[in-house]
Order: C-alpha cells, then structure tokens, then sequence
C-alpha cells in the first residue's frame, strides 16, 4: 500500500468487458482497477492535498463510472450464477457449468412430444349401375352419396376421393357384380393415384352366365400428401358385365354398386 504521504495517480480504466463472457462474474482487471482505486483512496490522509487528490480519484471514478456503464448497456441479459471466491477456487462454479450444459444437451436430444393426430374419414357409395362403354378401356367407378365425411370427400369429377391431411389411408372397398348374358368375361379392378396407375394394384375377376352377380371387396393402403386424390378404376372384356345396383325390396335394403370407406386410422399418434 502506498505511504500516507503519496500523491495518487489517476488510473485509466481497463479496455475489456467488466463481465467475463465465460464465467459471467466481473473480469479480473476490473476488480484489480476497483482494488487500485480503494487502495489510493485510503492513502489519502494529508489534508493540504486533499484539493487536488480528491480531483484525481473522482476524475478516475467518474471514469470508471461512465465505462462500467456503456459496458452495461451493451451487455446481453445473463443466467446469474452463484459466484464462487474471487480469490479462492472456483471449480465449484466450473461443476455447475459443466452440470448446466450436460442438461441443455439432454434437452436438445429429446424427441418432441407426441401428438394425437388429425382423426381423417369417409364413406361413399352410388346408387346406380355402372358400365363400360367399350372394352379392355379403363373406365372410373363414381360415387353419388356421402355417408359420414371428416376430411375425406368426394371431388369433381365423382371418381376422385380426396384427402385434406396427410397421412396413411386405409380405401376399403366393396363392389357388386352382374353379367347380363350368357358366355364368360373378366372384370379387372385397380386403383389411381394423382391419375396415375398404382403398381401392382389390380385384381381380376371371371364371371360367367347370365344374371351371375358377385359380390367381391378388397382394401388398400395409400401414403397420401393434403389435397391427393384417389379413383377405383375398371375394365371388361364384354359388355354385359357391369357393376349393378339394386332397389330395396324386402326384406333387404337397397344395394349400392360400390361402397367404399376411408380412413386415417393407423396408430395413435402422428
């Protein structure tokens, strides 16, 4: 510590952040400048030079002041730590530190909660016979009536079912078959995607004689995008076979051509 009689010096604060971006407490420069201050305002006890050294310790406060507070108002908010000893160990502060991190990082590989998803539906049928218009020409089964529909519908032209959520769908599908002549001819059922052939999607059917109805069904799982469209498409070899809608008469209901029934069901969870 300087003698009683010492004149102190003004002291020209430190150029670097007061905060320590690394541990968040004052930086060491810093608290030795305050320390210096402290340490020459103690020396000062000769009163004949109490004019001038009390000029050059507020002239060094006043300096200190203003850059501790431009150093502020540039500071970035900062989590407050416990702050461990200036002058002692600081590994405790350096276990917290490590401990805070290992946490953010068991955070961040975490996966997002889970949400139920967007329960998506429909049921459609027609109530008319269908038939081709010429043979061996693929030709799109269409719907007259929606049953139940939640995010499901039928579009424009009839044929397309269109979905407004993404997800995986379930079509299941069942269709009733006649043949209004004697002789044998096929019926091939697919389904379109977007107005595109689905892969390996067709199933055939052979029926023979007249008046031998068939009743068949089958389903079929599409990954589908919002706003994709689905249609049911059919080809004959002959004419005179046709997918065939009958009126109610008891003690039965009437029967659709076709019926289909969408769903989203798959899992619980998106």
């Amino acid at each position: 510590m300087p003698s009683p009689n010492a004149t102190p010096t003004p002291i020209t604060p430190p150029r670097v952040p007061l905060v320590d971006p690394r541990t968040g407490l004052i930086d060491r420069a810093w608290y030795l400048f305050f320390l210096s201050l402290n340490n020459i305002a103690s020396a000062v006890v000769d009163n004949s030079d109490i004019g001038t050294n009390t000029d050059s310790l507020l002239a060094s406060y006043d300096a200190a002041l203003r850059s501790v507070n431009q150093e502020l108002q540039t500071l970035p908010p900062v989590v407050t730590l416990p702050a461990p000893d200036v002058l002692g160990d600081s590994s405790a502060l350096e276990s917290q530190i490590a401990e805070m991190q290992k946490q953010i990082q068991g955070l961040q590989l975490a996966p997002p909660p889970r949400e139920f998803k967007r329960s998506r539906y429909g049921s459609f049928y027609d109530t008319t016979t269908q038939t081709a218009t010429v043979i061996n020409t693929a030709t799109a089964i269409t719907f007259n009536t929606t049953d139940l529909s939640n995010g499901v519908f039928i579009g424009t032209p009839t044929s397309r079912i269109i979905v407004d959520t993404e997800g995986i769908y379930n079509f299941d599908t069942s269709f009733q078959l006649d043949k209004t002549a004697g002789g044998t001819a096929i019926f091939d059922f697919w389904f379109r995607l977007n107005g595109v052939d689905v892969t390996d999607s067709c199933s055939r059917i052979r029926i023979q004689g007249n008046n031998a109805e068939i009743f068949s069904s089958l389903n079929f799982f599409f990954d589908l995008k919002a706003n994709d469209y689905v249609e049911l498409m059919f080809s004959v070899t002959d004419l005179t076979v046709e997918i065939t809608a009958f009126a109610a008469s008891a003690p039965h209901p009437g029967i659709p051509s076709i019926i289909l029934t969408v769903n989203n069901n798959i899992g619980g969870f998106q």
